[in-house]
């Protein structure tokens, strides 16, 4: 059997991580300035989103710009497509875990990780606990963390449809958690969906997404344990979920 992780896997794993962290400090510092200047650094108060001139069409692209960047660090990382999609998820999770760190470190904020945080503004304004994104976040980097370092298992990028569509029912559910207020006010206007301010986060909800989005983790984490157990000779694996070996290894 080939050997799990290479060290030229984890040279690239510990770029993508370094590439995110960086990418969070930007992000964190950027996100100090615009809170200073319409002195929301707590984005929990009255009139969240005040319109400020100018700032409406130069945050949104930022904000995809940002997606952009990240994305496209992992598609250069990646030899596959399957650990392109990991080292993608993972520049992502880690950037969104140490944005919060740097902020706390910059202004203090989050005091807690039950604060409430305007998550992202597309296509409706996100509201949502700051531990949602972050155990989400974790999920990802998990799940990119497998698909990216055992690139021999050979397993196309979409293995088995199933969990992927537990994972995109999960993706929409939790995409509505964080969306329910805005939605609910959407036909009141724009201007009353910028003044939204959630009082409940549905985490009976939220639970049951996020259990859904590791779908795919547990997945590959299942077929790697099969295989050391194939490999201890403990049992042999009646199905590895569409992933196989290399045969010459």
């Amino acid at each position: 059997m080939k050997p799990a992780i290479s060290k030229s896997d984890w040279h690239r794993w510990w770029l993508v991580v370094m590439f995110a962290i960086a990418m969070a400090w930007v992000e964190s510092a950027v996100v100090f300035y615009l809170r200073s200047m319409i002195d929301r650094i707590e984005p929990y108060q009255f009139n969240p989103l005040p319109v400020i001139s100018g700032f409406a069409a130069v945050e949104l692209p930022r904000e995809f710009a940002t997606l952009v960047m990240l994305f496209a660090v992992g598609l250069l990382a990646g030899r596959t497509w399957r650990a392109r999609l990991g080292y993608a998820v993972i520049a992502f999770g880690v950037w969104d875990i140490f944005y919060y760190v740097f902020l706390k470190l910059i202004c203090g904020w989050p005091h807690s990780l039950l604060d409430w945080d305007v998550l992202f503004l597309l296509p409706l304004p996100w509201w949502g606990p700051v531990l949602a994104p972050v155990l989400i976040s974790t999920l990802m980097i998990l799940w990119g963390t497998l698909a990216s370092q055992f690139e021999w298992l050979h397993a196309p990028v979409l293995p088995n449809w199933r969990v992927w569509i537990l994972n995109f029912a999960g993706v929409m559910l939790a995409l509505h958690v964080f969306m329910a207020d805005t939605i609910a006010a959407a036909h009141l206007g724009l201007d009353k969906i910028r003044t939204v301010l959630p009082e409940r986060f549905d985490w009976q909800l939220f639970w049951i997404a996020l259990a859904l989005m590791a779908a795919p983790l547990m997945k590959i984490g299942w077929v790697l344990f099969g295989l050391e157990r194939e490999k201890t000779g403990i049992t042999e694996p009646s199905e590895n979920f569409g992933c196989t070996r290399n045969p010459k290894n």
